[in-house]
């Protein structure tokens, strides 16, 4: 009896992958201009849809991942998905964005105002803290969510200085 090897059609898969690409482009593309609809009617400052809401709806999935793997005591795992995610915005694609930004003439610079450094500071040292003894338990979380919910609404009270949202 033969065995043949069942090989993956390559050209099949890089097309199914830019066409979901392309689909999931168009959906980001409704969701920013729905948020943006949304956020005006509400008074909503843009910093505070771009670094406050816009994570939270962009990466909801990732976000169920964590909690799911955390439920299930991998707590490894949902540190790594959580901690993964943030690294990969803040060393691959905010980069990305400058270059593409330039490319397509749209100004996009990496130059933070000093109140977005403190906070980017403040979270990094929190979760530097928590996660440096490789344990966690309900309390560290509900710090975290503590955290999250003071930059939170420190982001949505700082006051919207012209040209900067």
């Amino acid at each position: 009896e033969e065995h043949s090897e069942h090989k993956p059609n390559l050209w099949l898969w890089v097309g199914v992958l830019l066409g979901i690409t392309l689909f999931v482009a168009f959906e980001s593309e409704l969701l920013v201009d729905t948020l943006e609809e949304a956020t005006e009617a509400l008074g909503l400052s843009k910093l505070f849809t771009g670094v406050i809401l816009l994570p939270v709806i962009g990466n909801a999935a990732e976000h169920a991942t964590a909690v799911t793997v955390a439920m299930k005591n991998k707590m490894d795992l949902s540190v790594s998905v959580a901690v993964g995610s943030s690294l990969q915005i803040a060393l691959f694609v905010a980069p990305v964005l400058v270059l593409a930004g330039w490319l397509m003439g749209q100004p996009m610079d990496l130059d933070f105002n000093p109140f977005e450094l403190v906070a980017v500071a403040v979270a990094v040292l929190i979760a530097n803290s928590i996660s440096s003894d490789g344990n966690s338990n309900w309390l560290e979380g509900t710090l975290l969510l503590a955290a999250y919910a003071v930059l939170g609404l420190a982001f949505y009270f700082h006051p919207v200085i012209e040209g900067l949202g």
